[in-house]
């Protein structure tokens, strides 16, 4: 199972590092408060942990009651409303991105942050984001959402590269869950809020209680349990309007929802066990179980013009049902520019009517769908994780006062999709199914093992140097479940033009179905030690090895210096990489996305598949990143303030290429490579290290606390700057001829560039008296480039906008409190879509790629009690 020559690589290594930790003492920590631990942090050094100004590397610390301070219970907004370089959008209409939602930290993909619940790695989703829009397109990484505030004690977001640390995916940061610890209390709370729209409306129950385990020992449960309405920023659209106008009964009003999905059951445990063994060891163990249904719209079917089902080319797709040139021959319709009503069309109603000779034969799609159709889509998410390890301090022997911490841990994501109130064009009237379809699931499941080794060791001058060490074995596997047979089959009217698969989303074919997995291996080696009163200095080296795509090797230097007890500067370089997820690099799925206006069905293949090669596919390699980092820091007790500027050079970043259309020149090539009936396959995409980009920005964080009004006050303000730069694009060849096939479009470059602003800041004034307590926050957004669907026909450049949010609260007695408050209180709207992209087929009134809530303003009422 394991390739014997890297696992060698990593014994050595291992044995290495744990020898050298062998000769003198470890030191000990203890934080003297409550108050000072909330300010410790252990990510971004693998020494012991340290305040957030002592950090050589930007560290924000936040903790739960923070992250609970805003009208969305989703663990995504409230970081994004906590950090600025942290971005996350509403996705409707996205196939199952709309569900999982892709984020951003320091404008890189979602899956360039690593995710750590108690410093270990956090397994992925199982979705895909084929539609997560520019920077997120085609991104996998893990969803954050089943996290509840209530299961925290507080997160860490480390900002600046650290695959040299901790491995793949840390090219932008890494963000730490540290999950509550405490053996004693507890809260619960109900929370009911709803958007000022009316719609949208949220109930959530969540608690944490914290228990003795023996004298020795803690367990820590917390829960989550919420339901939420869909929301519904829509405009009717004109084709289904003139419909209705023109004696369409069949229509509805609206035709299509644009607005959030609806969610249901969203039921989330995470518990957290600690157990004191003796002084040398202590066992630990985390783990969460959660799943949620969510249920979203797609774009209406017009019965009249909407291509693959109701058209072919340029005619109308009528039916022959007892085949070509048998009976009576059924009449070939061309398109009318007009909008007249269907069934008003006296060649249709020839056809609907079953009582002639030609309506006994041909088929259309408005005899059982008069006024068209809109699909419902539905996703069962399923998330559960367990971590356990053993950690302690060795006292005899050759590891003598040597730390370790050994774990194993396993992650799993599986989501489920059924479609409703569409067809399989293919099968004509005769829908096997009816009009809904089991449409497949895909699993993510991932395996780890890690050894870790830390231990002080003094140099003969004196100098105390902190050496870890360590191993990790993971294997993640990504599974396709086929869906039910008449989701992806060819039915009788494939041959004749009709599409195959449940239109919207097709089901996964059999052929698709199956387990891809990947094993890697790792080692580290990392050093840091305080050289003077003044300088601390620290480095890392990082080796792995992966089955799929072989080894790689990446280094962190990082340096701090006091200039006096108030001012340090300090600086990091780095190397990283991001491995191409085992779904990239195996997935298939057939979704339909809206270009120029029309809906097109295409199909994403694996870059091994022979379809993917006709087009220039080739293997994916790792992502590379080069890191560069320089701030400063001044704190003296009152005021706190950081600056880091920093840049991000990725080379070889992986993305969904543009749909590639199937042309007749592909036919004889991919007949040859096997693939059946090719000609039906229309346009395709695949995964490629398709560009190198630099990234650069400035991140500004302030603190000031101060005695005001008659009780505590404290000033915070944040901002970042960030900009994208795509510096190259991947040249394709064709594998027959060697031409150069077409480039990476524009619109996706400026997708990249320009998809998230590149000027973002939030101010927040905090005030606490005995019994009330309240703040205000002001968040700013730049200029974006606002899309649509991911379409240049529907795109521009997007206002700037403020926000403001608030909340009271009230301490009725010591342990109930009551919390009214809002986000966006001034409703400020998001960026408009012009009249005629949002009505002609659009269907929504604002942008998608709003950087901020595009449903508006949002209010809350909150009863707490804890004991």
């Amino acid at each position: 199972m394991y390739k014997l020559s890297p696992l060698s690589k990593v014994v050595k290594l291992a044995l290495f590092s744990s020898l050298a930790l062998s000769t003198v003492s470890t030191q000990t920590i203890a934080a003297e408060s409550a108050e000072e631990v909330e300010r410790i942090a252990v990510v971004g050094s693998r020494a012991a942990p340290r305040s957030v100004d002592d950090s050589p590397v930007p560290i924000d610390i936040i903790g739960g009651d923070e992250l609970g301070k805003n009208a969305s219970t989703d663990m995504l907004d409230m970081l994004q409303a906590a950090v600025p370089s942290f971005t996350v959008k509403q996705q409707p209409i996205s196939d199952a991105a709309s569900f999982i939602r892709p984020v951003n930290l320091r404008g890189l993909s979602s899956d360039s942050t690593l995710i750590l619940v108690n410093g270990k790695r956090r397994h992925r989703a199982s979705v895909l984001a084929f539609q997560g829009g520019g920077i997120n397109d085609g991104a996998q990484g893990p969803d954050i959402s089943v996290i509840p505030s209530s299961a925290l004690k507080q997160v860490e977001i480390l900002r600046d590269g650290a695959a040299a640390q901790y491995g793949s995916d840390a090219i932008a940061g890494v963000l730490n869950f540290v999950l509550n610890d405490a053996s004693e209390g507890g809260s619960i709370s109900v929370r009911q809020g709803e958007y000022f729209e009316g719609d949208g409306a949220a109930t959530v129950v969540d608690g944490n209680i914290g228990l003795e385990l023996t004298e020795n020992g803690f367990a820590n449960l917390s829960f989550q349990y919420k339901n939420a309405d869909a929301t519904s920023r829509t405009v009717q659209r004109n084709d289904a309007q003139n419909l209705i106008d023109a004696g369409n009964t069949s229509v509805n009003d609206p035709a299509m929802v644009w607005g959030n999905p609806e969610i249901k059951d969203d039921l989330s445990v995470f518990i957290n066990l600690g157990l004191e063994l003796n002084d040398q060891a202590s066992l630990y163990a985390f783990g969460n179980v959660s799943s949620r249904t969510a249920t979203g719209g797609y774009y209406y079917r017009n019965p009249q013009n909407r291509g693959g089902v109701f058209t072919g080319d340029a005619n109308h797709l009528v039916g022959d049902l007892d085949g070509v040139g048998v009976g009576v021959e059924c009449p070939v319709l061309p398109l009318t520019p007009t909008t007249e009503n269907i069934l008003d069309n006296s060649d249709y109603q020839l056809i609907a009517d079953p009582n002639t000779a030609v309506g006994q034969n041909c088929f259309a799609f408005n005899e059982i769908l008069p006024g068209g159709y809109t699909p419902q889509f539905t996703g069962d998410i399923e998330d559960s994780s367990f971590v356990a390890g053993v950690k302690g301090e060795f006292k005899h022997g050759f590891l003598d006062e040597v730390m370790y911490d050994v774990s194993g841990s396993v992650g799993r994501n599986k989501s489920s999709y059924t479609l409703v109130n569409t067809v399989n064009p293919s099968f004509g009237p005769v829908q096997p199914s009816g009009l809904s379809f089991d449409t497949g699931s895909y699993v993510q499941l991932e395996k780890s093992f890690n050894v870790d080794l830390v231990k002080e060791i003094q140099l003969d001058g004196g100098q105390l140097v902190n050496v870890a060490s360590g191993i990790e074995i993971r294997q993640e596997s990504f599974e396709i479940i086929a869906g039910e047979d008449a989701s992806w089959q060819a039915g009788p009217l494939a041959s004749q033009g009709f599409s195959i698969g449940s239109h919207g989303f097709a089901g996964f074919h059999e052929d698709a179905a199956g387990t891809s997995t990947r094993d890697s291996f790792g080692a580290y080696l990392d050093l840091e030690s305080q050289v003077t009163d003044q300088l601390l200095l620290g480095g890392a080296l990082r080796y792995e090895d992966f089955s799929s795509f072989g080894d790689t090797t990446n280094y962190k230097l990082t340096a701090q210096y006091e200039l006096s007890d108030d001012i340090s500067l300090r600086a990091s370089h780095s190397t990283g990489f991001r491995a191409p997820t085992v779904g990239q690099d195996n997935v298939v799925n057939t979704q339909t996305s809206m270009v120029n206006g029309e809906l097109i069905q295409s199909a994403t293949y694996p870059p091994a598949h022979p379809v993917s090669i006709q087009k220039g596919a080739t293997i994916l390699d790792p992502e590379q990143s080069t890191s560069f980092a320089f701030g400063a820091v001044y704190n003296d007790g009152t005021f706190f303030v950081t600056a880091d500027f920093y840049t991000i050079e990725v080379t070889d970043r992986i993305a969904q290429t543009d749909k590639l259309d199937i042309v007749a020149s592909d036919l004889a090539p991919l007949t040859a490579a096997g693939v059946k009936n090719p000609e039906l396959l229309g346009t395709i995409t695949f995964f490629a290290n398709d560009f190198d980009t630099t990234t650069t920005g400035l991140d500004i964080v302030a603190n000031y606390s101060a005695e005001l009004f008659g009780g505590d006050t404290d000033f915070a303000l944040a901002y970042n700057w960030n900009e994208t730069t795509v510096d190259s694009v991947a040249t394709r060849l064709d594998p027959n001829t060697g031409a150069a096939l077409v480039a990476t479009s524009d619109f996706k470059i400026s997708r990249l560039e320009d998809g998230i602003p590149k000027h973002r800041a939030t101010f927040t004034i905090s005030q606490k008296w005995e019994d009330v307590s309240t703040f205000i926050r002001a968040n700013y957004y730049g200029e974006y480039l606002a899309v649509h669907a991911d379409d240049p026909g529907v795109s521009e450049t997007g206002d700037s906008a403020i926000t403001i949010d608030a909340e009271l609260s009230y301490s009725v007695t010591e342990e109930f409190t009551v919390s009214v408050g809002a986000n966006n209180i001034f409703d400020q709207e998001a960026h408009r879509m012009p009249y005629a992209g949002s009505q002609d087929y659009a269907g929504g009134v604002f942008y998608e790629t709003s950087p901020f809530d595009f449903n508006g303003g949002s209010y809350y009422v909150q009863g707490r009690y804890s004991f």
